[in-house]
């Protein structure tokens, strides 16, 4: 398995008044670096998926990838822009990109998941599915740009034309999918951040 990693940072960020999210600062690094240092172990190659001007992202050292459309068109059209540039990859493992402590082995179980037959896999905790954490065939490349040609915007609507398999990772003290939607959350994840580095 050879995997292209995506990290979806061209959300609008309406909850926090439009800034990139990536970019705020959160324990002294910015919110990507803390993404960027997770995912890059798990995957062969890694990319930004995001829109505007890619230099103010040069300091991460990742090719930005844009959706090629309009603000606001999902996460999946991230999805369709990294299957664009995944020559040579088997499959496409996307990673949100205000969420940074996600399990350092979620591309490895999401693989084993696919084992089964299913068209993709997503990640899953407390009872939740967090579908913007998932492995993707790129063999499913040419059905999911028909889908996002019908006007499927959503992972989670994927669901009704494809087969998908959910892992369940733990989440015991913290989820490990939690995010950074409101400035409420940035201080809790800058809280959760600075025990970690404690310990």
């Amino acid at each position: 398995m050879r995997v292209l990693g995506v990290i979806l940072a061209g959300g609008l960020s309406r909850r926090m008044g439009r800034p990139d999210k990536g970019l705020m600062t959160i324990v002294g690094r910015p919110l990507l670096a803390w993404v960027t240092e997770r995912a890059r172990p798990q995957v062969d190659r890694l990319i930004l998926n995001a829109n505007g001007d890619p230099d103010r992202f040069a300091a991460f050292g990742l090719p930005v990838v844009a959706d090629g459309l309009p603000a606001g068109e999902g996460p999946v059209a991230g999805l369709r822009a990294a299957f664009g540039t995944a020559r040579g990859f088997s499959h496409v493992a996307t990673f949100a990109g205000d969420t940074p402590l996600f399990p350092d082995d979620l591309v490895s179980r999401l693989g084993q998941a696919l084992e089964g037959g299913a068209d993709y896999a997503i990640a899953a905790s407390r009872g939740r599915e967090h579908p913007t954490f998932g492995l993707w065939p790129v063999a499913r490349a040419d059905r999911i740009a028909e889908l996002f040609a019908q006007g499927v915007r959503a992972p989670r609507d994927l669901e009704r034309h494809l087969r998908k398999a959910v892992v369940s990772f733990p989440a015991d003290e913290v989820d490990p999918f939690f995010n950074a939607n409101t400035p409420e959350d940035v201080a809790a994840v800058e809280a959760l951040l600075r025990d970690r580095a404690l310990r």
